[in-house]
């Protein structure tokens, strides 16, 4: 038969088929055709063992993209669209790979589980009816079929499906983008699409790998960070909201900023710069609360330095005015950045901090930094509040190795890395300084310059230690001296006092004698 005849005889066939169906259509009542399309779906799944599960991309009453769409798309990006041949390309916001293919409609992609084949395809239709809303959308519907075959019912339907969703969060989670956000002061809220907090893309570098700090510590924070970071259940238990305080204290210098964005980086959550001084009162501080993001960091910088809300409570007159007149003029100057006084009160931070509302949300962390840990309430600062303190201390050994690999690529030194060592261990210098240092500042420094550059630094820092030490021994010598001396001059003061005193009781008696004697001649 030639292929002519045989286009001839398909065009036949499928004129008459479409002539039975228009038939069919236009001449059985209603009634007959349901009954017909009932029993004839019950004859065809007899011969077809394969059920299907449809996933729409728009559900809910104001047709909203699915989440649960969405979720499966990623994980058929990732695992699956490899094997088809059409894609299609979507950018995706938010997202460190913002260009990801996926496979295009009426295509099917194959995917496997525990040893069983399922189909996954991406269709659409086109919607026939016109209809008014508010909300317009297209006529065009997508959704993803599942088919299976149905003695796999169970496993599909619980484990697979289950699977599919949790594999698309956890890729979509750790291809998103990180964000930097900073509280907008309460004027702006009613403003047209504002927001109560701002944001841009977080992008810095700080990893755990690159962190100057011993290894013990920088290994007992990594652990305590994953213990709370699949502690989901065991704070359900004890009864507990699901966060965890940090408090980072130390000199300025020391990588207190940097220890927050590693921290974010290693467990990729958002941050959440929140400035005390743009807001008004307890109020604007919950509603600040709600509106951040479950994984994320709150972060309150420079605490002490914030509002007149982290000194300690006096149970008794300060006997140090110069310290309180300090205190008084950091105050005044914090609260002269905004017109008017903020009415935040120690309380609504508690609150906010480890109160009821504090539970609105979960897997939330909470940094507060300071340079002078001394100066804060200790109820701000109490255990179950800040869970962990951190002491963010001067360089040491292990801590200039790290900067060295970091800056220099240099692993060891025979004859300068112990020299350093030693001078480390002499002098107090921070990571910034020693950093600073190990720097190159033109191409034709070299690892060695920079390493001799910093013994040189160290080796005046302690010179200058030794020099102020010296001075404040000859201080403490002089003024000891000094009491000496007033001491000596008093001792003497007192013995001509007591001289006086004892020549004028001598005059007395003897003035007192001489009247008896006369009186008697």
């Amino acid at each position: 038969m030639k292929i002519g005849e045989i286009w001839t005889n398909l065009g036949s066939i499928t004129a008459s088929i479409m002539f039975v169906y228009a038939m069919f259509d236009k001449f059985f009542p209603p009634h007959l055709r349901r009954y017909f399309l009932k029993y004839t779906n019950k004859f065809t799944s007899l011969l077809y063992p394969y059920i299907q599960i449809t996933f729409h991309e728009l559900s809910g009453d104001h047709l909203k993209r699915s989440q649960t769409y969405k979720t499966i798309q990623t994980y058929l990006s990732a695992n699956s669209s490899q094997s088809a041949r059409r894609l299609k390309a979507e950018v995706i916001q938010d997202s460190q790979n913002p260009l990801v293919l996926s496979m295009d409609d009426n295509q099917e992609i194959i995917d496997e589980f525990n040893g069983i084949k399922v189909w996954w395809s991406a269709n659409h239709t086109i919607s026939k009816s016109q209809s008014f809303s508010f909300y317009p959308t297209s006529d065009e519907k997508r959704f993803l079929t599942l088919t299976f075959h149905k003695r796999n019912r169970d496993v599909i339907t619980t484990s697979y499906i289950q699977h599919v969703l949790a594999e698309g969060k956890a890729i979509t989670t750790e291809n998103r983008q990180l964000k930097l956000y900073t509280n907008n002061p309460s004027k702006e809220w009613m403003r047209y699409m504002s927001t109560k907090w701002s944001h841009t893309t977080f992008e810095h570098p700080a990893r755990f790998e690159t962190l100057a700090m011993e290894p013990e510590k920088k290994e007992e924070i990594i652990n305590d960070l994953l213990k709370f970071k699949e502690g989901k259940e065991y704070y359900t238990k004890v009864g507990k909201a699901w966060k965890r305080g940090y408090l980072l204290f130390g000199p300025p210098g020391t990588g207190k900023s940097t220890m927050i964005s590693a921290i974010a980086n290693f467990m990729n959550y958002d941050v959440y710069d929140l400035e005390l001084t743009v807001v008004k009162d307890n109020n604007e501080l919950k509603r600040l609360l709600i509106e951040t993001s479950n994984k994320s960091i709150i972060v309150i910088e420079d605490i002490d330095c914030s509002l007149d809300l982290t000194g300690q409570r006096k149970m008794k007159k300060e006997k140090d005015d110069d310290e309180n007149e300090e205190k008084k003029k950091l105050v005044e100057k914090a609260k002269g950045e905004e017109k008017n006084e903020s009415k935040l009160t120690l309380s609504g931070l508690l609150n906010f901090i480890d109160g009821i509302w504090s539970a609105c949300g979960g897997e939330r962390i909470i940094i507060f930094t300071t340079n002078f840990v001394d100066k804060l309430d200790p109820a701000l600062i109490r255990r179950g509040r800040m869970d962990k303190h951190i002491e963010m201390s001067y360089c040491g050994y292990e801590a200039f190795k790290v900067l060295a690999r970091n800056y220099l690529d240099v692993e060891s030194h025979d004859e300068l890395f112990p020299v350093i060592g030693k001078l480390l261990g002499e002098t107090n210098m921070t990571p910034a300084d020693v950093a600073e240092n190990l720097m190159p500042k033109s191409i034709t420094q070299n690892f060695e310059t920079c390493l001799k550059k910093l013994i040189q630094s160290l080796e005046e820092a302690k010179k200058k230690v030794v020099e102020e030490e010296a001075k404040k021994k000859v201080e403490e010598e002089e003024e000891e001296a000094k009491k000496k001396a007033e001491e000596e001059e008093a001792r003497v003061k007192e013995e001509k006092e007591k001289q006086v005193i004892a020549q004028e009781e001598e005059n007395v008696k003897a003035n007192e004698n001489s009247k008896e004697n006369g009186f008697k001649d």
